[in-house]
């Protein structure tokens, strides 16, 4: 499905080569700086229609609800008219659906959804972001640290939302545990090359595999 071949990417990916299939569960793991985000944006590029994507920055618009946010994950999907009438009157199914989702984002309907994006904390912005990526309904989600201003609870919460609602799941983390205990390939990488790409079940079981995680951050 993702194929990279001696990828180069304006010296920050360096001769990356890598195949994602449909169905696998992917996390990426590595410093700050080590080229996860520049790896996601390529992906992304490869097929942005077909994604649920949820950048780190969360690219959320300020003078617009957290409703009016999420539901530009569809904005492409109606025309203009629908688009121009929702954004003037939220319409009954939207409205539903993204209340109904909100729930299980751990956010509030009634409040968190028709207050400005610039009034909500962090953590409510970025399960905004997730959101929006959700209320896409692609079979893959590309996400760049989505839970990385929610609690641990909430975090895991969150990541089995999205691992159940999408075929295809490549997401940059900071939390080595998270990702070892909800994703099948863990795919290592520092200074824009990959160091690692291992099942998870082998980082966990052998040592020398285990040691290559602690390699990533020295």
């Amino acid at each position: 499905m993702f194929r990279l071949d001696h990828y180069q990417l304006d010296n920050r990916l360096n001769d990356i080569t890598l195949n994602i299939n449909s169905g696998e569960k992917v996390a990426l793991l590595g410093p700050s700086g080590g080229g996860k985000t520049s790896l996601l944006n390529t992906l992304h590029q490869q097929c942005a229609d077909q994604i649920a994507w949820c950048p780190q920055e969360h690219g959320l618009v300020e003078s617009l609800s957290g409703y009016h946010n999420m539901y530009m994950g569809q904005l492409d999907q109606h025309n203009a008219l629908y688009n121009l009438a929702n954004l003037i009157k939220p319409l009954a199914q939207p409205k539903q659906a993204i209340s109904e989702l909100s729930v299980l984002l751990g956010l509030d309907p009634q409040q968190h959804l028709w207050q400005y994006v610039s009034q909500l904390s962090g953590g409510q912005r970025q399960r905004i972001g997730i959101g929006r990526a959700l209320f896409r309904q692609q079979e893959n989600f590309l996400g760049d640290e989505p839970v990385s201003s929610l609690d641990p609870v909430q975090a895991q919460q969150i990541l089995e939302l999205i691992l159940s609602r999408h075929k295809t799941v490549i997401l940059a983390l900071h939390n080595r545990q998270q990702a070892l205990s909800n994703f099948d390939r863990i795919i290592g990488i520092k200074a824009g090359r990959i160091i690692f790409d291992s099942p998870a079940k082998e980082l966990i079981k052998n040592k020398y595999q285990a040691g290559l995680l602690d390699s990533l951050y020295e």
